[in-house]
């Protein structure tokens, strides 16, 4: 027998009422106050994980409950909603929920959402859910498909293109990157007919021509839910793909925090060269650690035709490399060549095409004195024990005698960038566990404000002295190779088992490294692994609303170009994902370091309760400490202070607004979606929510009672 439920409308006065105020209480306005600030409802799972990363990493305010955690907050009318100078106020935006309904049958809690949702038309999110009619959609045994779907393509329909999703091209390729390994799991299901149901991302059911719904929207009872039918973690392309329209979708398109796709790579040692691996001795002569006597160097470095092509290149790609220089190494080659360097003078000649950063003149080991004469090398000691360190005055040395040789050179310079050789100086673990405590000082001298560092070392932004560092992506495409062969040799030698002729050094780092199964092919192992590794690595990175630097070598643009192929993945591969509107976003250095440390002060705000933010109509009112730099997203046409708010990008406005002190007004233009007491439809009387009906022999990953 089908159960029903008895309903009744509850009005903004019920409400008031059911929260036990005072009927007087209730401004002539009852238009509510909606704070911007997400309801994120968690089961431990990863897909409601994946959503409160997205949210964290835009600065978008959030509120988890663990519902694993015992003690925890309960979900009630008076968590969700209550009166603010009169005026009702909504204290979420938004509802994420593990799935549509993850609370025990008749529960109060869910029956309290449904409410809040209701009668301030907030929407809700179901991050992974069960294609069922609870959700607007058939069971998938009815014509539909569960299982995996690793390295299928979805698509956005037209209506998620002119929806939340309109940002993406169409296609949203799932990954495959294992296939021993369950990577994506789905259900694949139509709507339920009659139900007000619209996808925005289908793909084709295995064995049919029709489609199923991945994600689409349900509206139903006066309720909007985003329906998601597959499982997903915040590091899985296809997550990062659908983050910003899921993020749009529940906000309304109003909402704190602000997110781009960034790319940037520095080119490290140009005019200099780079020593060559070895393939015989297994090392990399030039190197501190290749102490073989027969360890002679071959160095490589980047020729006239190279500069052209880098050229051309960004030309082609419409991107900006920035080149780290050392000066010494145009220098060292001209006094071995006559005084000629064909290199350079290319280099100069077409200066204009690249940005440049100081990486000192000879590119010295800035921290302690290396002893060398054991492998690996130590700190050098005197005969107190003491560390002995590069002195202040040879670190500031190297910094401004490479800015002079620079300027001289004509090069179009921010002096207050610097990436020091090898990050050196900089603490570096285990030899050097401290910083030189010179360095600073020597940053000091030359006015340096941004400090390249390595991000596997230390993904942390941190102030050195005067500077504030930037962390840098090492790419994982060797300074010590110019050709594909070197640089599958030596790949195989750190990836590979002792037993297959490696370094064992994956066996020895479990916990970090991977030992590869079998030695990759010489002929084919760069362009068949490698690079669709490290393809797959950086766009991560791009897509997660990271702006940290990628890192590279000269020696990478010469000889067989080996970046280019994971440049042009990257590049090609967002393109082939993104409209025209959402542009690769990519920022120099200094800039870069600033867009991290205004993140971080924000976040630092937000933890700890300085900041508040609502909206009441077309006005959002946001209070922060003087000088701290707001991020919002916002429709286009927004306006702060009478004129046009931040920059259009991915179908919205977004930027960062000076706090003052005071409250801080944005307003919205009037085609804003706009959240309104009453939503017009029905909510739940005091009373068990409806039970789960599951066909006998389905399983329900939400964890609800079979009901057959």
């Amino acid at each position: 027998m089908k159960r029903t439920l008895r309903t009744t409308v509850l009005t903004v006065g019920v409400l008031i009422a059911a929260l036990g105020l005072p009927a007087g209480a209730a401004h002539a306005d009852t238009t509510p106050r909606v704070d911007l600030r997400v309801l994120v409802v968690s089961d431990g799972g990863p897909s409601t994980d994946a959503i409160a990363a997205e949210l964290a990493a835009a600065g978008t305010p959030y509120t988890r409950i663990d519902l694993t955690q015992s003690g925890r907050t309960v979900i009630d009318a008076g968590f969700l909603a209550d009166i603010v100078d009169g005026r009702p106020r909504a204290k979420f935006q938004a509802v994420v929920l593990p799935n549509d309904n993850p609370f025990p049958a008749g529960s109060a809690e869910m029956a309290a959402l449904t409410a809040y949702e209701q009668t301030y038309a907030i929407p809700q999110v179901d991050a992974y859910t069960y294609a069922r009619p609870e959700a607007g959609l058939q069971y998938p045994v009815h014509g539909g498909y569960s299982g995996s779907i690793d390295g299928k393509r979805a698509e956005v329909t037209a209506a998620g293109r002119s929806g939340p999703f309109g940002y993406l091209d169409g296609a949203v390729p799932f990954e495959d990157n294992d296939p021993t390994v369950g990577e994506s799991y789905a259900y694949l299901s139509k709507p339920v007919a009659g139900a007000d149901f619209t996808p925005y991302v289908q793909a084709t059911i295995p064995g049919q021509s029709a489609k199923g719904t991945l994600v689409g929207e349900y509206r139903h009872d006066g309720r909007r839910e985003l329906v998601v039918t597959f499982v997903y973690n915040q590091y899985q392309q296809q997550f990062r793909l659908l983050a910003r329209g899921i993020v749009e979708w529940m906000t309304g398109g109003v909402h704190l925090g602000a997110s781009r796709n960034y790319f940037s790579v520095h080119v490290d040692d140009v005019f200099a060269a780079d020593d060559r691996w070895n393939s015989t001795l297994n090392c990399t002569p030039g190197d501190v650690d290749c102490t073989d006597p027969n360890a002679t160097p071959d160095p490589i470095r980047m020729t006239v035709a190279d500069v052209d092509h880098a050229v051309d290149w960004q030309n082609d790609k419409d991107f900006t490399l920035d080149f780290a220089y050392n000066g010494a190494g145009s220098v060292d080659h001209r006094e071995d060549n006559n005084g000629a360097d064909a290199l350079a003078d290319r280099l100069i000649a077409r200066r204009g095409e690249f940005r440049w950063i100081n990486h000192t003149y000879s590119h010295p080991f800035l921290g302690c004195v290396q002893d060398t004469t054991v492998v690996p090398w130590k700190c050098a000691t005197d005969a107190d024990g003491s560390t002995r360190w590069m002195s202040r005055n040879d670190i500031s040395d190297e910094i401004a005698t490479n800015r002079v040789w620079g300027e001289r050179a004509g090069l179009p310079l921010v002096n207050d960038e610097l990436v020091t050789g090898e990050h050196s100086g900089m603490k570096v673990l285990p030899q050097q566990p401290e910083d030189n405590p010179n360095l600073a000082l020597a940053l000091g001298d030359n006015g340096i404000g941004w400090l390249g560092s390595d991000n596997s070392r230390e993904p942390a932004q941190r102030r050195v002295g005067p500077a504030t560092t930037v962390p840098r992506y090492p790419m994982n495409v060797f300074y010590n190779a110019g050709r594909a062969a070197e640089q599958v040799d030596e790949y195989n030698w750190i990836y590979t088992s002792r037993a297959q002729g490696g370094s064992g050094i994956c066996e020895d780092n479990p916990a970090t490294t991977t030992c590869l199964p079998a030695p990759l092919s010489a002929a084919t192992g760069y362009a068949d692994h490698i690079v669709p590794l490290e393809t797959r690595i950086a766009l991560g990175h791009v897509l997660a609303n990271d702006p940290k630097p990628h890192f590279i070598h000269q020696s990478n643009l010469a000889e067989d170009r080996i970046a280019y192929p994971v440049l042009n993945g990257v590049l090609d591969d967002y393109e082939a994902l993104f409209t025209e509107d959402t542009p690769v976003v990519n920022p120099r250095m200094r800039d870069i370091g600033t867009e991290l440390r205004r993140r971080a002060d924000w976040q630092a705000a937000l933890r700890a309760g300085e900041v508040t933010a609502h909206r009441i109509g077309d006005t959002v009112t946001v209070d922060a400490p003087d000088g701290l730099a707001v991020p919002a997203t916002l429709p286009t046409g927004a306006k702060v202070a009478g004129a046009a708010f931040g920059e259009a990008y991915a179908g919205a406005v977004s930027g960062w607004t000076p706090s003052t002190g005071e409250p801080l007004t944005l307003t919205l233009p009037a085609s804003a979606p706009a959240p309104a007491a009453d939503a017009g439809g029905p909510a739940p009387a005091t009373g068990p929510a409806p039970k789960t009906r599951v066909p006998a022999g389905v399983t329900d990953p939400v964890g609800h009672t079979a009901d057959g």
